[in-house]
């Protein structure tokens, strides 16, 4: 059964235990559909210098390798067979601070198909 969210975007929510500048914790909030986020990835805002976040606990994901500035996200979302990039613009301000809910201004509502077309025929013997 897929998660439904109506009206409500992703969101990341910065945990207490994030030191800005050198630790940052986040939880993803209001994740819709049947979707899994994979890998997650941050920059300042107009940087190609994206680097990863590591999945610490079930929904939450962290790095000490912080950009300074405003940041930016790229999410690697898989639905069954399915994957794409999905990229959260100017997320979270040079200002962050833990403890609070941001809005990334996106939506995740995919939903995970049955079978892998082409490669699935229904023969499932």
């Amino acid at each position: 059964v897929p998660c439904e969210y109506k009206n409500q975007n992703l969101a990341l929510r910065v945990e207490e235990s994030s030191q800005k500048p050198h630790y940052l914790a986040i939880k993803i909030l209001y994740q819709g559909g049947q979707t899994e986020i994979v890998a997650i990835d941050v920059a300042q805002v107009g940087s190609s210098n994206w680097s990863f976040l590591t999945r610490n606990n079930g929904a939450i994901w962290d790095t000490s390798r912080v950009p300074a500035g405003d940041l930016q996200f790229r999410f690697l979302v898989t639905a069954g067979y399915d994957g794409k990039t999905v990229w959260a613009k100017n997320v979270l301000p040079a200002n962050w601070k833990p403890g609070v809910i941001y809005d990334t201004k996106v939506q995740i509502s995919d939903i995970a198909k049955d079978g892998c077309s082409p490669c699935d025929d229904g023969n499932w013997k």
